[in-house]
């Protein structure tokens, strides 16, 4: 097997001006670089990849840290994935998908830094270890999400408008006539959840009517999100049938809520509307009549967030920037109007 000595000596060049070429950490004419390579091409030479990064101090791998529920991923994810993937092909990256659970994750054996040269975080919550941790290693970092307030005007982040888009589902099921509507949101400490909330408060406000906070409720991390889905409306409807209207944070919590009105007799979208903070469904099949959401446009927040990432790998002292991501309502058969309105009451 051909080494550094051997293609040096076929391109007529010393071994530093080959390591050079390769690890580009000097500056090399290109007439010499296209020599160097023609011979290292014709010599069938593959230049160490460790060695290398040791000597350069980056891999040109970058980390997409999130967590697997059972790794099972939903098709939000997968076109994030796609997103992220075409832009680290495009630059000559690649990519480390990190999904160890927290149960292995503070094990000493799983104790140790990841090799990449930077990361895109997804899920962010209030006091989240990761950025902080990221943050005092000087790793370059992009969220996807909105980070806790400390990081917002320091660490570059990629988001929809969960906020407005709160807003916008609220008001589209109360325009329907559901003037109660629960909401099965994502976990309490994650900012996702805290906007989407936000939004929610914020239709109710508009419509002038009062908003019951008994409605909200946030998944216990303990739980699957379909298992939360269909013990959370079970619960819900025995304490307040009056619900018509039910918003969840996935299609997987989605799936939860149509096992549990199919248990308990009742039609979607006749008995109880249905939307769901995302779109194509890994389980589209089984959402008879197909679910109502929002498309999030996973690969664009996942093509935005690499190469955001990328530019602070290759400038460490490039300003933190956020980008949202447009989203929109797809409407399906899952809502309806509300079979009875509820009276219209005022705020006390």
């Amino acid at each position: 097997m051909a080494n550094i000595d051997d293609v040096a000596k076929v391109a007529g060049v010393s071994k530093s001006t080959v390591s050079n070429v390769f690890s580009k950490k000097r500056p090399i004419s290109k007439e010499v670089s296209q020599r160097v390579l023609e011979a290292a091409l014709n010599l069938n030479y593959r230049p160490n990849y460790w060695a290398r990064s040791l000597a350069n101090k980056k891999t040109n791998i970058i980390g997409l840290n999130m967590a697997g529920e059972q790794v099972k991923f939903s098709q939000f994810h997968l076109g994030l994935f796609n997103g992220v993937l075409r832009e680290c092909y495009n630059q000559g990256y690649r990519l480390l998908v990190n999904t160890l659970s927290t149960e292995f994750s503070s094990q000493v054996e799983h104790l140790a830094t990841d090799p990449v040269d930077g990361d895109i975080l997804l899920d962010p919550a209030a006091n989240d270890e990761r950025i902080s941790e990221r943050i005092k290693r000087n790793v370059p970092l992009v969220v996807i999400g909105r980070p806790q307030e400390e990081f917002e005007s320091s660490v570059s982040y990629v988001d929809n408008d969960n906020i407005g888009m709160g807003q916008i589902v609220t008001e589209y099921l109360l325009q329907l006539g559901h003037n109660h509507i629960a909401f099965l949101n994502a976990p309490k400490e994650r900012t996702v959840a805290q906007d989407r909330e936000h939004g929610y408060y914020r239709a109710y406000n508009k419509a002038e009517l009062s908003v019951e906070a008994k409605f909200i409720v946030y998944k216990d991390n303990s739980l699957t999100s379909t298992v939360y889905g269909y013990q959370m409306t079970k619960k819900l409807l025995a304490a307040y049938p009056h619900i018509t209207a039910i918003i969840t944070d996935t299609d997987k919590v989605a799936l939860g809520v149509y096992q549990a009105a199919a248990e308990l007799n009742l039609q979607i979208p006749q008995d109880l509307s249905v939307f769901a903070f995302s779109d194509d469904s890994v389980f589209a099949p089984e959402f008879k009549p197909p679910l109502t959401g929002v498309r999030l446009n996973g690969e664009v927040l996942g093509s935005e967030a690499a190469k955001l990432l990328i530019e602070q790998c290759r400038q460490p002292n490039a300003i933190a920037k956020r980008i949202l991501i447009p989203a929109s309502l797809v409407y399906r058969g899952s809502c309806a109007r509300a079979r009875v309105s509820d009276t219209l009451r005022p705020h006390k």
